[in-house]
């Protein structure tokens, strides 16, 4: 029998950072090796940018590359890992897409059950077809995901499921370990951690990680977190709850964070901020990302690299700085706005030599 240990075959991030995580050598590890996703060193868009004029480097944390294809599988492997040494048999999740595929995937590997409650038309037909190709229970409510987040609440102080969301503390566990990645990749933490918020679990998590590094002397600052939102969910940025927010990032459709305070507390302690960005930057940034670095990443994540465009716009980025951008899940969870966005246009000819050339302009 091959012992992958000894062979140094990665193990997921768990065994990877065990001694940062609350799990002890007789917690039954649940993981699908998650985590130690590409950081990819972005110069094509730099240069597109204009960051290259300012002697600036930008790195993309492409998260897509995880199981499940998101960053959600860096918290659901704590999160089902620490529910079945409970002894949990089920779990439950409020979704707009991206957890609920994590949530299935871990529960399938657990041998759980999973509950997801989704916004009904409001989940993207790749992420739904992987929460039910791993056997998940999947409800479609007539509400949108933050109305999800207090059924599931509900029902799980009420009945013996373990909730899943952001909210579970081992969610946060998990994911901050994206930060641990960087800094060993770049040598230090960044300047600047671009990135995504909805439910704002994981701005709050790459901090956790950035903090917990630098008070371990593995990094010698902190980056300024500079989270954005989509305008229509700006609930943050505009200091109320957004009741029915609608925008083409549907992984950041989200009204009321359950990681509000947490976030703002990202964004105060490390000098950064919290702003948004429309659709139109969002689609912008979607295209410029697959264009000029061949990476297809699902439109929320691109909101990431929006932000950058602003900020840079708003004069808020220095010369002479790195900064990182995560890209939060793939783009083949949502192929119907790849074909939408792209500009494309399949050219049809018959199976003849000439007529395939004329086509070709050849």
């Amino acid at each position: 029998m091959i012992n992958f240990e000894q062979k140094g075959h990665y193990q997921g991030l768990i065994n990877r950072y065990k001694e940062y995580l609350p799990v002890t050598d007789t917690t039954p590890i649940v993981t699908l090796n998650e985590g130690n996703t590409p950081l990819i060193k972005a110069d094509n868009l730099a240069k597109k940018i204009g960051l290259d004029e300012m002697n600036c480097e930008i790195y993309l944390k492409f998260e897509g590359a995880n199981p499940t294809g998101s960053f959600k599988d860096r918290g659901m492997t704590m999160a089902v890992t620490k529910a079945k040494e409970a002894g949990a048999k089920a779990v439950i999740c409020a979704s707009t897409g991206n957890t609920s595929a994590a949530a299935a995937a871990y529960a399938a590997k657990a041998g759980m059950k999973a509950y997801v409650l989704i916004p009904d038309g409001y989940i993207a037909l790749g992420k739904l077809s992987q929460a039910m190709m791993y056997g998940a229970e999947i409800i479609a409510i007539k509400g949108n995901f933050d109305e999800a987040l207090e059924r599931v609440i509900e029902i799980s102080e009420k009945y013996p499921i373990t909730l899943v969301n952001s909210v579970n503390p081992y969610r946060i566990e998990g994911q901050k370990t994206g930060a641990f990645e960087i800094c060993e990749a770049l040598g230090d933490a960044p300047d600047y951690h671009f990135i995504p918020v909805g439910n704002a679990g994981n701005i709050t998590a790459y901090f956790k990680g950035y903090e917990e590094f630098l008070a371990l002397g593995k990094t010698s600052h902190l980056p300024k977190m500079m989270g954005f939102e989509a305008e229509v969910a700006a609930a943050i940025v505009k200091g109320e709850r957004i009741m029915k927010p609608e925008t083409i990032a549907t992984a950041i459709r989200i009204g009321n964070p359950a990681s509000w305070k947490q976030a703002e507390n990202a964004r105060d302690k490390s000098g950064g901020i919290i702003n948004y960005v429309t659709d139109e930057e969002i689609v912008e940034a979607y295209k410029l990302i697959a264009a000029n670095e061949g990476i297809l990443c699902e439109p929320a994540s691109a909101a990431s690299v929006a932000g950058v465009i602003k900020a840079k716009k708003l004069g808020l980025i220095e010369e002479n700085k790195n900064m990182v951008c995560i890209l939060t899940g793939n783009g083949l969870k949502d192929p119907d706005s790849a074909i939408k966005y792209s500009g494309c246009e399949v050219k049809k000819t018959s199976a003849e030599l000439n007529d395939i050339l004329k086509v070709m302009d050849l």
